[in-house]
């Protein structure tokens, strides 16, 4: 009886750690499987919903003209209600947001790499997915309902940023996405629209109908 009782144990024990490998990977929970490559959309959108940090591009006012990336955290809704929109938390004592101010073209980067799901692949490797969201960024109006679902979505993924200085004066930065450059498989980057990016759903519905 005891042998038996042993063995269930250990049964269960495996199944515990098989479920807890399916849902989590190096440590972070994912909500939602890994759509199907050939949904260029759900797959842009989960990059974006499941990671909390990029490299923001600016043009730099520092370096007369010159791209500057930076790592910054970000967030586009709250967990498993992403929006789509990247919202940010910075102080113009960082070079990034000094430059949005003079000049809003920007690009965030995003890789599938982080997230944990790419295996053994090397981070370049067209199957282990990334995105690149051009457009501008754009200081969000501290007094609008923006600003309040800007701080909710990043305060809920980054709640350490509750308590940066107040006299740093951060401030709520949005992207204004005007192009999307996606890898997800071999064979170049996927053809996807704003529009298309912004309402997967819509457009996957008319494609199968």
């Amino acid at each position: 009886m005891k042998i038996k009782g042993d063995f269930r144990c250990h049964l269960f024990a495996l199944v515990l750690i098989f479920v807890g490998f399916q849902v989590s990977v190096h440590g972070r929970l994912l909500s939602v499987s890994k759509p199907d490559p050939d949904d260029a959309a759900a797959t842009a959108r989960w990059l974006v919903s499941q990671n909390n940090w990029g490299v923001l591009n600016t043009i730099s006012s520092d370096l007369g003209g010159a791209p500057f990336g930076n790592v910054v955290s970000f967030s586009d809704g709250l967990p498993d209600e992403g929006h789509g929109i990247p919202y940010f938390y910075l102080t113009t004592l960082d070079p990034t947001a000094r430059n949005a101010l003079s000049d809003q073209r920007s690009s965030l980067t995003i890789s599938e790499y982080p997230i944990g799901t790419c295996g053994k692949k090397d981070p370049e490797n067209p199957s282990c997915a990334k995105i690149t969201l051009t457009g501008k960024l754009k200081l969000v109006d501290e007094k609008s309902k923006e600003a309040d679902f800007a701080q909710n979505a990043l305060f809920s993924k980054h709640p350490e940023m509750k308590g940066w200085p107040k006299g740093h004066n951060f401030q709520f930065f949005t992207l204004d996405i005007e192009d999307i450059f996606l890898i997800d498989w071999f064979g170049g980057p996927k053809p996807l629209t704003v529009d298309q990016y912004l309402h997967p759903k819509t457009y996957k519905l008319a494609f199968t109908l």
